[in-house]
């Protein structure tokens, strides 16, 4: 199993240029809350547990598990981003089927089309996950750590990133032809 350094650092590959992180910042948010909508339904309750359980815990609880095995912090920060995205979920599916459907659908064409915009227009370069489909759970984990990162946060591990990747930047190929 690949190090947390090491499937950062694949990722971070197909990611250098700064505006396609930023797009990635609004589209990998809005994919999970989708799927945390889209998923909250169907929902059971389980024994005398205080909560419904549906395909969402599943999903999430799994991904989590694998974030802490990466690292224990940033598995705890994600453990919370998680809770949150399935409370939204649950909240979300609560509501009529409609509006069920068009959050979770919603949410989720637009945020797929954050992330090609900015793979096409910026990065040019095809995503993550068509080459290493394990890229579709890497991606939060690759915000939340850009954004810490962003904050001071674990310079020794950024720095190991951009060793192998080198530093993010505008893509000055595109730049250029935009001038």
């Amino acid at each position: 199993m690949r190090t947390l350094t090491q499937q950062l650092t694949q990722y971070a590959a197909y990611h250098r240029d700064r505006r396609n992180i930023a797009t990635h910042f609004v589209g990998i948010p809005m994919i999970v809350l989708a799927l945390a909508v889209l998923l909250s339904r169907p929902a059971f309750t389980a024994g005398s547990l205080p909560f419904m359980l549906s395909p969402a815990w599943v999903l999430f609880v799994a991904a989590t598990v694998y974030y802490f095995v990466l690292d224990v912090p940033l598995g705890m920060m994600m453990a919370c981003v998680s809770a949150l995205s399935v409370a939204f979920g649950q909240w979300a599916a609560a509501q009529s089927t409609l509006i069920w459907l068009v959050t979770g659908v919603g949410l989720f064409v637009v945020g797929w089309v954050f992330q090609f915009i900015g793979h096409v227009a910026y990065e040019h370069r095809k995503p993550a996950f068509v080459d290493d489909v394990i890229g579709l759970l890497i991606g939060p984990l690759f915000v939340l750590a850009e954004a810490l990162f962003g904050f001071g946060w674990r310079p020794a591990l950024r720095e190991a990133i951009e060793a192998e990747v080198g530093p993010t930047r505008i893509n000055p190929a595109h730049a250029a032809a935009h001038r």
